[in-house]
């Protein structure tokens, strides 16, 4: 999996929470699955057809209505759900508003080394400085990123980190990302 697949899942809030629920063995219909997620009915829509539209998530073909129909994992698909799951499942339900957040994922998947702001923000390419810098403030207010100044750098620049919990996570999503 390559940054930009991860930007894209990541990109609808409820794509990780219904790839994490498939994966521990909820059924693949609509119902259970947003009795799982907690998720709306529009918002789940929107995400299942984005998880369809990425080839993660198919229809199963032969089984449900037409007006209920049941989703299956793709076989990139089962890749992304058990990432999905473990992150999930650790993050604990106190903290998994902010896994629902966009830019969340990638840039914990970034700060698995230590960079400066420039640099994540060339890795994830289509993120706004705002995004960013909203994103790295959530993150360190959880202590899931630890931000140190270095000081060696002409001026001085900002380096961030994946710390606790933040770490834990990147270090599930790292062996699968290619570096670019």
């Amino acid at each position: 999996m390559d940054i930009k697949l991860l930007v894209n899942i990541t990109s609808r809030a409820w794509a990780v929470p219904i790839l994490a629920a498939l994966h521990a063995g909820v059924a693949g219909r609509q119902a259970p699955l947003i009795t799982a997620t907690g998720a709306g009915r529009t918002a789940f829509a929107q995400s299942m057809t984005h998880l369809i539209e990425i080839g993660l998530v198919e229809r199963n073909p032969g089984h449900g209505h037409p007006l209920r129909p049941e989703f299956r994992l793709t076989i990139p698909g089962k890749i992304g759900a058990e990432i999905s799951h473990q992150i999930w499942t650790l993050a604990g339900e106190e903290n998994r508003d902010l896994l629902r957040k966009s830019w969340t994922l990638p840039v914990l998947a970034i700060v698995h080394t230590p960079h400066h702001f420039n640099d994540i923000q060339r890795a994830l390419d289509p993120i706004t400085d705002r995004a960013l810098s909203q994103a790295l403030k959530a993150l360190e207010e959880r202590n899931w990123v630890h931000r140190e100044v270095d000081l060696d750098a002409r001026p001085p620049r900002p380096i961030y980190s994946a710390a606790s919990t933040g770490a834990e996570i990147s270090a599930i999503m790292a062996p699968h990302l290619k570096q670019n």
